[in-house]
């Protein structure tokens, strides 16, 4: 039985890694604050990584698997320095944003990254960067590290995927607000296709560097296929970036946003490749299925409901009288 510690394993993916883990038969330990509950048949630790002594309760076993998913390089160094020496392979979760050229399409994992933060410069590219070479570093060749996309399906916390087949749902026969689709796309990995490749890499204690994107689609194609899903029959009125920014409508996420839109030169940001993904039998489920299957979980949670992202449709409605 492999004996796997989660570090983290009660938030989004992580939870989903343990459950995977759990399902192959693993003992599976997740160290994480407490502030959730782990998965049902996990053991959990609560622990502050931030916090000395952080790993007192797990350094002293023997882990056939870790896994972390932290975005803080000193969380990950505190971890590697604590069970590095106990552990027969290590997964670590970065990020396509470790890429130095955002505009870097079709380009593999060769590709060059951005450097740890410097100056006091601290931001998620920098991290994940410094946090990679910190697992490489000490874990040589027994560290996985993968680098995700934009992950998408039931239960997101950034709201960046789920707001267009909700808010398409929501609108029904009513119009709905879309910025100009040219020269724009997105790629999505479903959570549970992720949870399912970083698993079977500690499997197998792959070593090495792997993208796990999914393949490119324009907007437009996103788009359509979101409003199909959920059923609207109102009006689609396209605003231009320029129309969007003078009404200060963010991109990609936040408050007040039109989720997954990027400037063109953001290419890399959705046609990274992922052969090496599906070498090493990757899965990559329909769009229409991860679509569907978000659908379901914005419809229990309430299409009305506030949003991390995206701008609610009173917030809609007002630009789309506007720009008539």
């Amino acid at each position: 039985m492999a004996n796997v510690l989660i570090l983290g394993g009660t938030g989004w993916l992580g939870s989903r890694v343990a459950e995977r883990w759990l399902d192959h038969g693993a003992r599976v330990t997740c160290l994480a604050r407490g502030h959730r509950p782990a998965p049902e048949g996990a053991h959990l630790v609560a622990a502050d990584r931030t916090a000395p002594g952080a790993y007192d309760a797990v350094a002293d076993q023997e882990w056939d698997e870790v896994v972390d998913v932290s975005s803080d390089a000193a969380s990950v160094a505190s971890a590697v320095g604590a069970l590095a020496a106990h552990t027969r392979h290590w997964t670590y979760v970065s990020t396509i944003s470790v890429y130095a050229d955002s505009d870097g399409a079709g380009d593999d994992e060769s590709a060059p990254v951005v450097g740890p933060g410097t100056d006091g410069e601290s931001d998620y590219a920098h991290e994940k960067s410094a946090a990679e070479s910190l697992v490489r570093t000490a874990l040589g060749h027994r560290a996985a590290i993968v680098r995700p996309g934009l992950i998408a399906g039931p239960g997101d916390p950034t709201d960046r995927f789920g707001y267009w087949v909700s808010r398409f749902a929501l609108a029904g026969d009513g119009p709905v607000l879309v910025p100009d689709t040219e020269d724009k796309g997105v790629a999505v990995i479903d959570v549970d296709d992720l949870a399912d490749f970083i698993v079977a890499l500690g499997d197998a204690r792959w070593t090495g560097v792997v993208n796990a994107v999914g393949d490119p689609h324009s907007l437009a194609d996103v788009l359509a296929q979101a409003r199909e899903v959920a059923g609207h029959t109102g009006e689609v009125v396209a605003a231009s970036d320029e129309w969007l920014a003078d009404h200060a409508v963010a991109h990609w996420s936040g408050p007040r946003s039109l989720p997954l839109t990027l400037p063109p030169r953001h290419r890399g940001s959705w046609s990274r490749s992922n052969t090496a993904y599906k070498i090493l039998g990757g899965r990559l489920r329909p769009l229409r299925s991860t679509l569907e299957r978000t659908l379901d979980a914005e419809r229990e949670a309430g299409l009305d409901r506030d949003r991390v992202s995206g701008m609610t449709r009173q917030e809609e409605i007002s630009l789309l009288s506007a720009i008539e």
